[in-house]
């Protein structure tokens, strides 16, 4: 091998298996060193005892680890903003091209493309791949090129396009032998880049074919806690999109694999439209009146707001960093809704707490539950957080178990009135969307 070399940068791809790039990467004619960088951009808004930093960390080390003892390589780990660690390494090796995974959100492609400028002064090729979804950017779009607003016709048009498309899987276990022959490229501990343990654990996933099987009939249940809990592995790239696809189809269930469409879905929103992290899809939306009232949204905050399937969902978001989907929906509309508070506060914690928080979908529930988004519920779809527990969670079950006082003199009476509630934002929302 010559001593030119060419990097792979693991980003949201955070395995050794199945990943294109780094696939790609391989089957190169240099030796590959692969590098993570722990971007401080990201890392200095983050909670020192952030779960996600945690899981990170340890799933990087776990591949280290592999790549140690079967391959007599590693992983170098580098902290900083990456266009200054990517000067240092333009100094320290001879590169030829440096390989990577697309990524989507603004932050990414804005960082993405500054990286590009770096390296062509240098005669450098950059080159990335899709490999966190199966459709990217325009490949799912209407006969005139515009993209879908709707769900339902882009995951019939998703279908039918994946009909014609052959699903690989990139097997990188023959070329693994083509890393950098090093196992001591530089290495950082959790608190090197200023983190600790967290007490919260990201769970792993499962996704048995029982489980695909009866998800339809027991997806909606938060007792039944019958998720699959894929979604913080689908944010972080620790299991691939591409074999999870094959396991909805060889199981035949239609809904198991609409969930993972939904996911391309709001990516190619964001895509196409980023300036909705913070601005209404729907334009007029942003003239409502929030009341964004401080105490109001502590206690919702809190799981303090008098409402037992509301408060049993925000206390299981901050004891355990989860929070079941239909519970998801009922605090988002609870708080937008009930409280008139404005849907990128509650973006933003969820954005903080979430383990499985992908932008994304974050941002595009949000807009949903407050109706500005595309796709929307309708402004006057107010859900009741009293009549849901008889739909959801009808023994209690759930409510029993994160909100065991609900039932006595010390949990706090409702901080609003549904009714009245209800009037309030159907006035609000008229008022500034005529």
């Amino acid at each position: 091998m010559s001593k030119k070399t060419n990097i792979f940068w693991f980003r949201r791809d955070l395995r050794l298996d199945d990943n294109l790039g780094f696939y790609e990467a391989l089957r190169g004619e240099h030796q590959v060193l692969p590098i993570f960088i722990f971007d401080t951009e990201i890392l200095e808004r983050l909670p020192k005892d952030d779960a996600r930093v945690a899981f990170i960390h340890q799933t990087l080390q776990n591949m280290r680890q592999t790549l140690q003892d079967e391959h007599d390589s590693s992983i170098a780990f580098f902290q900083g903003k990456p266009k200054a660690v990517f000067k240092q390494l333009i100094e320290d090796y001879e590169i030829e091209t440096v390989y990577t995974n697309h990524d989507y959100e603004p932050y990414a492609t804005e960082r993405d493309t500054q990286i590009k400028t770096l390296l062509e002064k240098h005669s450098i090729e950059f080159k990335t791949f899709k490999d966190q979804v199966i459709f990217e950017k325009n490949e799912v779009v209407k006969k005139d090129g515009n993209p879908y607003l709707v769900y339902t016709p882009y995951m019939k048009t998703w279908k039918k396009q994946f009909q014609t498309t052959e699903l690989e899987i990139f097997y990188t276990n023959s070329y693994l032998n083509n890393l950098i022959a090093h196992s001591r490229l530089p290495n950082l501990s959790l608190s090197d880049i200023g983190f600790e343990k967290s007490n919260q654990e990201i769970t792993d996933y499962e996704v048995t074919p029982t489980l695909i099987q009866t998800y339809e009939a027991t997806r909606n249940f938060p007792a039944k806690d019958s998720t699959s809990r894929l979604g913080p592995h689908l944010r972080f790239g620790t299991v691939s999109i591409r074999k999870m696809v094959k396991k909805a189809i060889a199981e035949q269930n239609e809904i198991f694999w609409q969930e993972l469409i939904w996911r391309e879905f709001f990516m190619q929103i964001l895509w196409h439209f980023p300036h909705t992290t913070d601005e209404a899809f729907k334009p007029k939306y942003d003239r409502i009146e929030w009341r964004n009232n401080e105490d109001e949204f502590k206690k919702w905050c809190e799981g303090q707001t008098g409402y037992p399937l509301v408060d049993a969902g925000m206390r299981q978001l901050n004891k355990t960093g989860f929070m079941h989907n239909r519970v998801r929906m009922l605090v988002g509309s609870f708080l937008c809704k009930h409280l008139l508070i404005d849907w990128r506060w509650g973006e933003a914690y969820f954005a903080e707490k979430l383990h499985d928080y992908d932008m994304a979908s974050n941002v595009g529930n949000w807009q949903w539950t407050a109706g500005c988004g595309v796709d929307a519920a309708p402004y006057f779809r107010i859900f009741n957080p009293t009549t849901q527990i008889q739909k959801f969670d009808k023994n209690h079950d759930y409510i029993k178990q994160w909100v065991p006082e609900y039932q006595e003199l010390t949990y706090p009476q409702p901080m609003v009135d549904h009714k009245e509630a209800r009037e309030r934002c159907l006035e609000t929302y008229k008022t500034a969307l005529n």
